[in-house]
């Protein structure tokens, strides 16, 4: 039997049926994809110096298919089946968020690809937070919750058999891959009936709206898939006049030459009809709809300084404001690709010239590339950052789900915890992206 699907196809496949799925159940996504395609081409068409950076990169193939989605899951055996559906995909998880710091009672990680290839076919990513049941202050509504959540099974039984058939044979023939999808699509569709009655929901709203989305539903519903944009702030100021409300501030760091780390803004949360037990009629708020801006990734010491000069700018009351202090405050983050190797700020990809190929041998390990761009040998590419901010994810849901949640704080992260319901460690962002860098080194003899 051929079991020649590969992780990639499967990913790929799923993502465009996830795409098509989401599209049906909220109509303004699909606005929203023509949106960030209008704005997409003409960046492209008057910026052809970026085209062919983009081009040279293998960065222009992935654009159009590039998404990521969000998910929020209730027990650690959610979590640990849905680590061995990803891994399928050939996703895997990278780092640890802890949003209990900002008032959102979850801890979270994000499943992608994590190897060259696989991203420049399709980077999709699922960031995906569970739920801390122990940061319920209530201890009778925690028992519920508890209950609630030991009742249910987010993944039809097909979807079961075919995760253990996969891990049993190490793939899947085409028809397998085909019934996968299908059915692992099941686990993030959208249900209508609430699994609860209306006080109940009610109860759990009130102590966060979060949970209640988590506890009162059959399934990890979709809560929003990301198209990536080259230019957020175009897409900001046209999305009211595609029908498309935005929320205020768009999040991260603010325009610049070179883009660093994650921006990100979206529509909000739209209210949805329900029906609670005894059908009765509701209403629920958490799909909507975001778009994000990628840039560089940063090395520890770049990640240090954005982080304090994010800290520094605070928080503005309109987007103009905000984006203009941001820019101010962030003078003191170079803006150069020269600067920001130079400074080791940034993680860069090299790769030989037809030039430096036929001059190879000159080429020592150790050597410093710089000199070598300068003499036309040698290429650095920014490394795209595939992950995403703590700041920025909790700012994108605090902004869907009410501001009175701001304010609330939770207890302590806890690593340990979150990567025992796992059923395996998180991945480090930064080994990745330094493992990338050093690979392409490697590839140039400059290692």
């Amino acid at each position: 039997m051929g079991y020649n699907i590969t992780a990639d196809e499967i990913r790929e496949q799923f993502s465009q049926a996830m795409s098509a799925m989401y599209q049906q159940e909220v109509p303004q996504y699909g606005t929203l994809l023509e949106l960030v395609a209008d704005v997409n081409l003409a960046v492209l068409e008057y910026n052809p110096r970026l085209h062919e950076q983009l081009a040279n990169a293998d960065e222009l193939t992935r654009l159009n298919v590039e998404r990521h989605g969000a998910i929020r899951v209730g027990t650690a055996e959610e979590l640990s089946w849905l680590r061995r559906m990803f891994a399928v995909m050939g996703m895997y998880p990278v780092s640890y968020y802890d949003l209990s710091q900002s008032g959102v009672p979850v801890h979270s990680t994000a499943f992608r690809p994590v190897d060259d290839a696989a991203l420049a076919r399709n980077p999709f990513r699922i960031f995906t937070s569970l739920l801390r049941l122990e940061l319920i202050e209530n201890e009778s509504l925690r028992n519920k919750a508890a209950a609630i959540l030991a009742k249910r099974d987010i993944f039809t039984p097909a979807c079961h058999q075919l995760i253990e058939l996969h891990e049993l044979n190490g793939g899947f023939t085409a028809p397998q891959a085909d019934a996968f999808v299908q059915e692992a699509l099941e686990t993030f569709r959208w249900h209508r009936h609430a699994t609860v009655d209306e006080q109940t929901y009610q109860a759990l709203h009130n102590e966060h709206r979060l949970i209640a989305d988590v506890v009162c539903f059959p399934g990890c519903h979709i809560n929003h898939l990301t198209p990536r944009t080259l230019d957020i702030d175009r897409v900001q100021a046209l999305m009211p006049k595609y029908g498309i409300e935005p929320k205020i501030l768009i999040e991260g760091p603010p325009r610049r030459d070179v883009p660093i780390l994650l921006r990100q803004t979206s529509f909000k949360a739209l209210d949805e009809p329900v029906l609670f037990n005894g059908e009765h009629q509701g209403t629920h708020t958490a799909r909507f709809g975001e778009i994000e801006q990628r840039g560089v990734a940063l090395t520890p010491k770049g990640r240090a300084l954005y982080d304090q000069l994010l800290a520094e700018a605070g928080t503005g009351k309109d987007n103009l404001t905000h984006q203009l202090h941001l820019q101010d405050v962030f003078k003191a983050f170079p803006d150069s690709e020269m600067m920001l190797r130079k400074q080791d700020l940034a993680w860069f990809r090299y790769r030989l010239t037809p030039t430096g190929e036929a001059h190879r041998q000159m080429i020592r390990p150790g050597e410093d590339p710089q000199p070598l761009i300068e003499r036309g040998w040698v290429v650095a590419q920014p490394i795209t950052y595939e992950d995403f901010l703590p700041v920025s994810a909790a700012g994108i849901f605090q902004s869907n789900l009410g501001n009175e949640t701001q304010a609330r704080s939770h207890g302590n992260a806890s690593k340990a915890q979150f990567e025992t319901a796992l059923g395996c460690p998180v991945l480090d962002e930064f080994t990745l992206y330094q493992e990338a860098s050093e690979r392409s080194k490697r590839r140039c003899g400059l290692l």
